[in-house]
């Protein structure tokens, strides 16, 4: 069986009126990136200017290789504040969702999720998102 490559993880907190700044303070950590709705952004490779139909804080993990999904979840949630208090207002107010992509090294592979990463993201109103990439297959 092919083996799970390498994983990436981000955790996303999407809202029409998303203050940046306000969502750091509440979390305690600053995010990967963030924008406002209607901000202007260049893109880093193309240079070109869109702009931001909705706001979003994104908090990546570190990617890992070989993958491991697990860890990442730990990674980001670790960096947060675990006053699920918090966590229950923001998941009322904003869509959450932790955005993971699977590499796979061939056509098919797997990956465990431990019951407390499970538990922790569940708790805090976050919704685990995958999107899985198969790799070079002759099947």
């Amino acid at each position: 069986m092919p083996a799970l490559d390498h994983t990436a993880a981000t955790l996303r907190i999407i809202g029409d009126d998303i203050d940046p700044v306000e969502i750091t303070r509440l979390l305690g950590h600053e995010p990967t990136s963030a924008e406002r709705m209607g901000q202007e952004i260049v893109g880093k490779s193309t240079g070109k200017v869109r702009v931001a139909r909705t706001g979003s804080w994104r908090l990546e993990a570190g990617p890992r290789s070989p993958g491991d999904l697990d860890a990442q979840i730990g990674e980001i949630l670790s960096k947060l504040s675990s006053d699920l208090d918090i966590w229950q207002k923001l998941a009322e107010r904003f869509r959450m969702d932790l955005f993971c992509g699977l590499f796979l090294s061939g056509g098919s592979g797997g990956e465990e999720i431990a019951a407390k990463s499970m538990t922790a993201l569940g708790s805090r109103g976050i919704v685990l998102g995958l999107d899985i990439y198969g790799g070079d297959s002759d099947t």
